[in-house]
């Protein structure tokens, strides 16, 4: 009622995704549903509930912060793993929670020591490997002294998991260095088992690596973009539409975001649309203006190139996008109103507004565009 725009959640595009992805995994490995940056931008609370109603039960999250919003959205919710950033007065918290969360260096470990001896509760950590990322993680040189660590203290422990994420899986341009990467972390896991360090889980595979290099599951992988029905990146797409198998090679979308035409506009020939002179009416044209702009997370760098569905037509972004509104050229389409639907990403009459359409033409990622869509825009739920 009072909303400029509104994102659309398809439940069956969902299960198609999962069913794909399932397919594609080794008997017994578990699998830990990424929802970190608001469930890549399609609202974290309503992506688990939705995923959750599809037997999946464990999620990954970016950050204390992430979880604490989540919880708070949320009663009900089964298993977390908070992936990265933590402030220590907030392990606490944490740990309270039974929530699972990483650990790559010694602080964070004593750090969790502490708040265990203090609740009397077994942190659940996941210990972060550095195989070649170069982000965070314990290097080889400290094994030494995490092994003692762990023979000192480990009763106050659960030793969750042992991961790391490998640096670009998503191209064979990278081969090279994944390959070291690989064969790093089960020299690694080796030398835990050796030491007696046993984990629940050990995982490295995501959504990239399922798809390229299958044979680093472990026991559990973690996905995120597939199962919201994209593809890491052109080349795995390519690579992944030679495979024979009874699903077609594709992904579904789960999003579709749409808009009104908020007014309707007439322009005589010469004018200039917009902010400054950045688009000069070469034709009397017909603008329609849309409540959407950049601060919804349609990117200012569509301007003049970036499209949208109206009553099943292509209508082109003219002018600059305004933080609040864009207007499009809607010269040729017949019968245009004000309040006609506007799809800014997904279907219409069988034509489609795609992220990958807007994500080259403003040179972000998918995931970049994905994760920017204004937190505030309604995640409606729909078959």
């Amino acid at each position: 009622m009072f909303d400029t725009s509104i994102i659309e959640l398809s439940t069956s595009a969902l299960q198609y995704n999962l069913k794909f992805i399932k397919k594609k995994l080794k008997p017994g490995v578990r699998y830990c549903s990424v929802v970190k940056g608001n469930a890549y931008g399609h609202g974290v609370s309503q992506f688990v509930q939705m995923a959750m109603g599809e037997g999946i039960d464990y999620f990954a999250l970016y950050s204390a912060e992430e979880a604490f919003l989540l919880k708070k959205q949320l009663y009900n919710i089964p298993e977390l793993f908070i992936m990265g950033a933590i402030e220590n007065e907030a392990v606490e918290w944490v740990i309270k929670n039974n929530i699972e969360f990483s650990v790559f260096d010694f602080e964070r470990l004593e750090t969790a020591l502490d708040y265990s001896k203090k609740l009397n509760t077994k942190a659940k950590i996941h210990l972060e490997i550095e195989t070649g990322m170069r982000r965070t993680g314990f290097s080889y040189t400290e094994f030494p002294k995490l092994f003692k660590w762990f023979r000192k203290n480990g009763e106050y422990i659960t030793l969750q998991g042992i991961f790391t994420h490998f640096a670009g899986a998503e191209s064979r341009a990278n081969h090279f260095r994944v390959s070291n990467q690989i064969n790093n972390f089960d020299l690694t896991l080796k030398m835990f088992q050796e030491e007696g360090l046993r984990s629940v889980y050990q995982h490295s595979t995501c959504s990239a690596a399922l798809l390229n290099y299958p044979e680093t599951q472990k026991n559990m992988v973690r996905i995120g973009i597939l199962q919201y029905g994209y593809w890491p990146n052109k080349e795995t797409h390519v690579r992944c539409t030679g495979e024979k198998d009874n699903l077609p090679v594709m992904l579904k979308r789960m999003i579709r975001w749409t808009s009104k035409v908020m007014a309707i506009k007439e322009v005589n020939k010469g004018c200039f649309i917009g902010y400054g002179t950045a688009y000069l009416a070469n034709k009397n044209t017909k603008l329609a203006v849309i409540p959407v702009g950049y601060s919804h997370g349609f990117s200012r760098n569509l301007s003049n190139v970036g499209s949208v569905l109206i009553n099943g037509k292509i209508a082109q972004v003219v002018g600059t996008v305004n933080m609040n509104s864009l207007s499009v050229d809607v010269t040729g389409i017949e019968d245009i109103k004000k309040g006609d639907e506007v799809v800014l990403i997904g279907k219409q009459n069988g034509k489609t507004i795609t992220v990958s359409s807007f994500s080259e033409q403003s040179n972000q990622l998918n995931y970049e565009l994905l994760t920017r869509l204004n937190i505030n825009i309604p995640r409606i739920v729909s078959k």
